[in-house]
């Protein structure tokens, strides 16, 4: 009898067992899928405008003017002054050898040209067979020594005279008569005609950068912001030259140089090297 009845409940814990499985089935089957969840992709940030530190320089920078290649000269005369404006080819000094090579080409000129009168009377002379043809030759050989050497005396003449070599203005002076030429030369010329901004833009950012795109060039010295085009861009990288307030900027940045002419720039011809804020637009 104990037997069956605990037969009985062991069936009945089975039934019930799987009565519950069976519940747990149907109520899983029942659960509505879940779609995988899509990603968006964020929108770009808009790119603004570059900025960068630069300088004012005339077209091609300043220009130093030396004289001739020789280990030491010294001025004897100067012809211009500071701000006075140049043409390509203007005296703007003498050296203290540009007597001596003045003396020179007369003396030669004088020279050659007896010798020339000489040749020519005895060209005369060996027509009529009184002189032969070997001094007609010595003749001829002295005229073309002779004005060899005056082409010569002429161009150490030129090179006493030290000429502008473009249309300018004088920026400043760094040897006075009676002084030796040193490495800066005798005098600065620049092209204050045209005027440009030169950005250090961070190698970073120089890919945003194109001809033609407009910039503007700020600066406390300036009455307003002056606008200009990107002209150029150096295809080189170098270090930062142009050093802002900041402390905590990057002094040993790598820069791209990028020319941007002024539209306007009589405001900042006057003002060579001066560090400004130029902004590109994008």
């Amino acid at each position: 009898m104990q037997v069956r009845v605990a037969a009985a409940g062991w069936a009945s814990f089975l039934a019930l067992g799987i009565a519950c499985g069976a519940v747990e089935a149907v109520v899983g089957d029942a659960e509505p899928e879940t779609a995988p969840a899509r990603s968006v992709a964020a929108p770009a940030p808009a790119r603004g405008p570059i900025t960068a530190l630069g300088r004012i320089e005339p077209k091609d920078g300043l220009i130093q003017v030396a004289g001739p290649s020789q280990p030491s000269v010294v001025v004897s005369e100067l012809l211009v002054a500071k701000g006075d404006r140049v043409r390509h080819g203007q005296i703007v000094a003498h050296l203290d050898t540009t007597e001596i090579h003045h003396a020179q080409v007369e003396r030669l000129e004088a020279e050659l040209a007896q010798a020339q009168a000489d040749l020519a009377r005895n060209v005369r002379l060996h027509l009529g067979k009184v002189v032969s043809e070997a001094k007609l030759d010595s003749w001829q050989l002295k005229v073309r020594v002779l004005a060899a050497d005056l082409r010569r005396a002429r161009a150490e003449l030129a090179r006493s005279q030290v000429r502008a070599p473009i249309d300018g203005q004088v920026v400043d002076i760094h040897a006075y008569p009676g002084e030796r030429v040193g490495l800066d030369g005798i005098v600065e010329l620049a092209r204050t005609d045209e005027i440009y901004a030169i950005a250090e833009v961070y190698e970073t950012e120089i890919g945003r950068v194109k001809p033609g795109q407009r910039a503007s060039v700020a600066s406390a010295a300036l009455p307003e912001p002056l606008l200009g085009r990107v002209e150029w861009i150096k295809p080189k990288v170098g270090k930062l030259d142009v050093l802002g307030t900041d402390p905590a900027a990057k002094t040993d940045a790598r820069v791209v140089e990028v020319e941007i002419r002024l539209d306007d720039g009589d405001a900042a011809a006057a003002l060579t090297n001066l560090q400004v804020e130029v902004t590109i637009a994008p």
